[in-house]
């Protein structure tokens, strides 16, 4: 660009960041010609034909924007650019439009078009911009389109574009209410949506649109609490504030026994305070009045969904993001038994080192609560302590906070700290700090003495404001007890020639009236001081002269009747009209006259009746009624959109309505008859379980049109090879039969058998094979679908559905579970009931027996058993892989370990206390000489999402010997390392596990249809293709299996091979091979495929959801394959 043309730029004020502006003299002429041109060399960028140019130009327009420039008279040269193929220019295009869609909607509606065309796109980025601006054109001429695109985009395969379709949602409903009707159906379609990027956005919109709707939460409500941890902040806060609304409605008052106790504690106040000749009577009532209460009493059963919610709320106090503290602070304030609520106090205490906006509404709210709830601040009084450089406000607050924590064990503590406070240079502190120790004095009545004295010395300050406020805040006191302090009364009244403040001077006039018995010698001289100043007094001051001459004139009419005349003269003829109507009331009550009525005799009782004592109250007494954290309760004030918090439900609703049924496809036909013999279990078989791992297991729901499970859609290819299952269903029950027959035999031997016995095994299995070999391809695929079906359901759900062994355990009545700890007699003995595959469900053993019967099953022998179904599971590579297959890593040197030598490896086993969570198998070595003991897990560090299920603690590991313990480590599909200290009894070392993407999947079966159609669902963004040379050793069928089994843990698709198939089909020249499994946090599909080609030559495709899995694993399969 030309340095004539940036220098025009900088004149018309649109130059670049950093660069001088220049003002315009109108005087030459300048001012017409540098407007006529502003912002021309940018209008010539956004034309030329060079993308860089664009590029450049949009980023200054985004600058001046950013900077709040006005850059509307653009639009037309930037619309133009919408349809821009460069990515990066049409990026910057939408987001000049949505800055300016809704000012100039003629020129946006003409490139209608093109946003639409926008909805199309491949990329993710550009489907939602368009989908952004659309919804920012605020016309109703296309309501439809808008609806039309939100209903789209809900289904769209990225959770990017489904959470600005749930964005839209409120603003397409401002436009065009009428829309609710269609607008709920999309926010329920989103509501079931797993994936936590769109969850916090449909919330909202769900708030917006239609809160009323309760029923639309029900059965998202456990998926909701457990996605909550993993939320994005602002989504956090909304979701939260939502369920605290819901559980009002669902769930019963935690504190309900509490209220009732209180109410009969009433009861033992007026025992313990009535005469002796009542005691019977009352002691009596006493004993009725709780038996009532006990008989009101039922036992509170928390609901367990409550206690999810409260659960999996709790870590969020650790939040770095203090609106989302507050948000939980104020769900556990509203529904927390009074016993869990303490946990918050800590949390908002460290709020209260943030900024002095957060600290204001911080302490807005813990003033609230320490009304109701002192006990859980107190042990952190000190926090509350005024710093000098608190802005006033804060101060204030903390005043509150500190009066409000007051008690008899730490008033004194107090009244020294609000002693310096009223040297303060704040004139608006001081005075608070006043009316604080008057409100103490009035709480606490030991120390009221003490408190008035120091308020009677502050009445000598050299500041005025000072001595104006603790008159005041005395008057309150002394009309507690003004016998006792008539000295104090003299004293005040002496302060009336210095004094200026009208409220102070109000004050005593109305002490000295109020009390003109204790002081009859001063009254009539201060009246007559007042009367001399009394047309240039405030208004406050002058009708506290008027009470004053009114007392004076009933109790001593021989001295004060002219005074008084004078005064009420002087008010008749006053600018205000309050003051001469009350000189003209006062006038006809206490100077009797003919006309005068039956009022002026009870003018004494009027005047000088007695008057109970001011209580000083918080002014955040009453507050709690609206929902802590909200603006309404910041302004104490309902705002507009403020949502009331509801009360309590006096009987439980059911419960059952938050039930998800089990979906469908875990169900097979051939599986009907054994679930009409298994013995029924509830969805959510502990409080523990509930819905974690079934919901977040299932986010593949994502992929597609997201309205169908992954697994379903992959279910539906296969529902003709389905439907011969019913007919085939007995045989398959005895032919199991038989096939646990061998299989016992082989499970009774010991382990560690010689291998002529192996190889009459093989030959049993032959034999099994061949007589299977009778029945159709498509009975044998849909068994083996049948059974890898089973198998993934019970992983992905450990909540509800089982293995099929553990089905058949129960026929067997064979409930006892085998413990995970190395080999022992018992578990032998349950292992005659298991299938080989169901060894996965427990940890892996250290014995080193294991070892030969893996090595032994060789991988010929996978080869041969492709394809044919083992009871209860598919033989896959990576399930049979020799354990010499799985690489060790090194944890802890034993020179750095001081001969402690720990190594680490990825056993591939279902870790059985969480599905969600890969099994991470640990072997200690004790090198030294010495015993090392109490060999656990401390001080986890994570990144957001991960967990870790730590091994059990090993108490003691003898000299030169080995032991071995399982973790589970939920890396939440990324490879970050999990971070954590291994300690003994003596030493700490820090120590970190990194997994290969490999490790981060499990195996899952697919038919080859199904690979298909998965894979075809999975293209675009999702697929990566390499080209590779095999290495020389790598060009078998069976070294590329293994290869690529071992490098991730995928299982083997079978394909048409001759094998399977009933009249024998020679292979193919070039064989493909293809491979699935899942991604264990997630569930998002994997899938490989390795196809060959002539000399060594292949393509390698990997389809994933997550793009960054698929290109990692690519790297590591191409490394497997070439070296």
């Amino acid at each position: 660009m030309s340095s004539s043309s940036a220098f025009s730029e900088e004149k018309g004020g649109s130059s670049s960041v950093g660069e001088p502006e220049y003002g315009h003299d109108p005087a030459s002429g300048g001012i017409f010609s540098s407007d006529y041109k502003r912002h021309d060399d940018l209008k010539e960028m956004l034309d030329s034909n060079k993308d860089s140019l664009k590029l450049e130009a949009m980023k200054r327009i985004v600058a001046m924007i950013a900077r709040g420039k006005n850059a509307s008279d653009l639009f037309p040269a930037v619309v133009k650019n919408v349809a821009c193929k460069n990515i990066e220019v049409k990026k910057l295009v939408y987001v000049y439009l949505v800055r300016y869609a809704e000012e100039q909607q003629d020129l946006a509606l003409l490139s209608i078009s093109t946003f639409q065309r926008g909805l199309k796109d491949p990329n993710q980025l550009i489907r939602a911009s368009a989908l952004r601006v659309l919804s920012s054109i605020r016309v109703t001429i296309i309501v439809p389109i808008m609806m039309l695109a939100i209903k789209e985009a809900a289904s769209d395969m990225s959770p990017y574009v489904r959470k600005t379709a749930a964005h839209a949602i409120p603003k397409l409903y401002s436009l065009d209410p009428e829309q609710k009707d269609q607008l709920i159906e999309v926010i329920e379609k989103l509501l079931a949506d797993k994936t936590t990027l769109v969850a916090g956005s449909v919330v909202m919109a769900f708030e917006e649109v239609c809160p009323e709707r309760i029923d639309l939460i029900h059965k998202n409500y456990r998926k909701l609490c457990n996605l909550l941890i993993d939320v994005e902040e602002w989504g956090q806060v909304v979701i939260i504030n939502m369920l605290t609304r819901y559980a009002r409605t669902q769930f019963l008052n935690p504190n309900v026994n509490e209220t009732l106790l209180e109410e009969g504690g009433g009861g033992e106040k007026t025992f313990y305070g009535s005469d002796e000749d009542e005691d019977e009577e009352d002691e009596e009532k006493e004993k009725k009045a709780e038996a009532a209460a006990m008989a009101k009493r039922k036992p509170y059963v928390m609901d367990p969904d409550h206690r999810l919610l409260l659960r999996n709320t709790k870590p969020l106090l650790q939040s770095r993001n203090a609106a989302v503290v507050m948000a939980v602070a104020q769900l556990y304030f509203h529904l927390a038994p009074k016993a869990e609520v303490g946990v918050i106090a800590k949390a908002l205490v460290r709020l209260l080192r943030s900024h002095s906006e957060v600290q204001y509404v911080v302490l807005q709210n813990v003033a609230t609560m320490t009304i109701k709830r002192r006990g859980m601040f107190e042990p952190y009084l000190k926090s509350f302590y005024i710093r000098s450089t608190d802005p006033t406000q804060i101060k204030i607050l903390k005043l509150e906070v500190l009066t409000n924590l007051a008690n008899e064990t730490n008033i004194s503590t107090i009244l020294r700290e609000f002693q310096t406070y009223i040297k303060s240079m704040d004139k608006d502190f001081v005075a608070a700090t006043i009316q604080a120790i008057g409100r103490c004095a009035t709480n606490i009545g030991e120390v009221r003495d003490t408190c008035l004295n120091g308020l009677v010395q502050l009445l000598s300050n050299r500041d005025e404001l000072v001595v104006a406020e603790s008159v005041v805040v005395i008057k309150k006191l002394l009309q507690m007890q003004p016998e006792k302090h008539s000295d104090i009364i003299k004293h005040m009244a002496k302060l009336t020639d210095n004094i200026q403040v009208p409220m102070a001077r109000a004050s005593i006039l109305w002490l000295i009236g109020e009390y003109c018995e204790h002081v009859p010698k001063i009254a009539p001289d201060v009246l007559r001081k007042m009367a001399k100043s009394f047309t240039n007094e405030e208004d406050i001051v002058k009708l506290q002269i008027l009470n004053l001459a009114a007392k004076l004139y009933l109790t001593n009419s021989k001295q004060t009747k002219l005074l008084t005349q004078y005064v009420l003269n002087l008010a008749k003829y006053d600018q205000n009209y309050d003051i001469r109507d009350r000189a003209r009331f006062i006038r006809q009550l206490i100077v009797p006259i003919e006309k005068s009525g039956a009022l002026s005799k009870y003018a004494k009782k009027l005047f000088l009746a007695l008057k109970p004592a001011p209580v000083l109250e918080s002014p955040f007494k009453d507050r709690d009624h609206f929902q802590l954290g909200s603006l309404s309760h910041l302004l104490n004030a309902k705002a507009g959109g403020y949502q009331e918090l509801p009360d309590w439900p006096e009987s439980a609703p059911d419960p059952s309505v938050r039930n998800v049924e089990v979906p469908e496809w875990t169900k097979c036909s051939s599986r009907e008859k054994r679930k009409e013999k298994k013995v029924e279990k509830p969805f959510y078989s502990d409080s523990d379980g509930e819905s974690g791992p079934t919901e977040s297991a299932d986010s593949e729901s994502d992929s597609g049109s997201g309205s169908e499970s992954g697994s379903e859609e992959s279910r539906s290819g296969s529902e003709s090879e389905e439907s011969d299952e019913a007919s085939m269903s007995e045989e398959e029950e005895e032919e199991d039969e038989e096939e646990k027959k061998p299989k016992k035999r082989e499970l009774k031997k010991p382990m560690h058998e010689s291998k002529s016995e192996q190889s009459s095994e093989e030959e049993d299995r032959k034999r099994e094979r061949k007589g299977k070999q009778r029945q159709s391809e498509s009975e044998s695929e849909s068994e083996e679908q049948e059974e890898s079906e089973s198998e993934s359901s019970q992983s992905e759900s450990e909540s509800d559905s089982e293995s099929e062994a553990e089905v058949k355990k129960k026929k067997k009545a064979a409930e006892s579970k085998p413990p995970s700890k190395p080999i022992k007699k018992e578990t032998k003995k349950e292992k005659k009931e298991m299938s080989l595959l169901d060894l996965d469900d427990f940890e892996p053993t250290p014995s080193p027996q294991v070892t030969p019967v893996n090595n032994l099953l060789s991988n010929s022998l996978v080869t041969d058993l492709e394809g044919l179904s083992l009871s209860d599971a598919v033989l896959s590579p990576a399930t049979i892989a020799p354990s010499s297959a799985l690489k060790s890593y090194e944890l802890l040197h034993r020179i750095t370990g001081e001969g402690l030598s720990v190594e680490y490896c990825f056993s591939r086993q279902p870790f059985s206390p969480d599905a969600n969570m890969v099994a991470v198998q640990m072997h200690f070595t004790n090198n030294s000489a010495s015993d090392t003991k109490s060999l656990h897990m401390e001080d986890v560090k994570l990144h957001s999402g991960m967990r870790v299920k730590e091994f059990q603690e090993i108490e003691l590991l003898p000299a030169g010997e080995t032991a071995t313990a399982v973790m589970g480590i939920d890396f939440c599909d990324s490879t970050q390392a999990a971070n954590f200290q291994l300690c003994t009894h003596t030493r700490k070392f820090f120590v970190s596990i990194q997994p290969p993407v490999g490790e981060l999947m499990r195996p899952v079966f697919l038919t080859e249809n199904e690979f298909k159609k998965e894979q075809g669902q999975l293209m675009g963004m999702n697929e990566i293709t390499e080209k590779l040379t095999l290495d020389a050793k790598c060009r078998n069928e069976h070294t590329i299996v293994q290869r690529v089994t071992t490098a991730a843990n995928l299982s083997r698709v079978p394909c048409g091979s001759d094998k399977e198939c009933s009249p024998p089909v020679p292979p193919p020249d070039h064989p493909v091979y293809r491979f699935a499994g899942r991604t264990v946090t997630s569930g998002s599909l994997v899938l490989v495929t390795v196809a060959s080609r002539e000399e060594g030559a292949a393509q390698l495709t990997v389809n994933c959801e997550k793009m960054l899995i698929g290109t990692m694993l690519v790297k590591d399969i191409l490394l497997a394959l070439t070296q």
